[in-house]
């Protein structure tokens, strides 16, 4: 068979015609969006290898049994070397559930990684010098096992830069949606 035969244009790329979008739930593919789904299925792939590889790479750098989430407030607590409150992190992270970002908070605390302070009446909290450490033996493993091999891969930053910016777009539009649908 020719190759127009087989193939069939769908969202600017090639697919096997008969196979369709690659999507973990057909039924939500076939509506107006197909795309929409493929990206659903892309970002959930990304956030559990995501998830995982946080968890790898701080057991890797001496840190075992860290959730990613965890993981994530420690970064945001180091971002910048400035205190930060509760409300920083969950704002900056998109976490409504303000207690899972509490409970991560306390056991990075209980594990010298983060200390409590005050800004006025406003309790924050900072990275500790071990906490910091931690965060760049993390950075240097990073930079050697997960950004090595992709630039290696010759991608384009701008491009890698438009997805996300791209990706934050659209979690503003499920942000909407979900504000709407908590209305019904």
């Amino acid at each position: 068979m020719a190759k127009e035969e087989l193939k069939d244009t769908h969202s600017d790329k090639e697919v096997a015609v008969g196979i369709g979008p690659v999507v973990s739930a057909a039924h939500l593919a076939s509506g107006q969006m197909p795309a929409l789904s493929e990206v659903e299925f892309a970002v959930t792939m990304m956030v559990h290898a995501y998830h995982r590889w946080m968890v790898r790479c701080m057991a890797a750098v001496g840190q075992e049994g860290m959730s990613p989430l965890e993981t994530l407030v420690l970064h945001s607590v180091n971002h910048r070397g400035r205190p930060k409150t509760m409300a920083d992190l969950c704002l900056v992270l998109n976490i409504e559930d303000t207690h899972t970002v509490s409970y991560a908070l306390k056991k990075l605390e209980k594990g010298g990684l983060v200390q409590s302070g005050k800004r006025g009446k406003e309790k924050t909290v900072s990275i500790t010098e071990e906490g910091e450490q931690l965060c760049n033996e993390y950075g240097r493993l990073r930079e050697a096992l997960l950004v090595a091999p992709l630039k290696e891969l010759g991608m384009d930053e701008g491009e890698v830069s438009r997805i996300a910016s791209t990706l934050r777009s659209i979690s503003g539009h499920y942000d909407q949606a979900a504000r709407a649908a908590a209305a019904m």
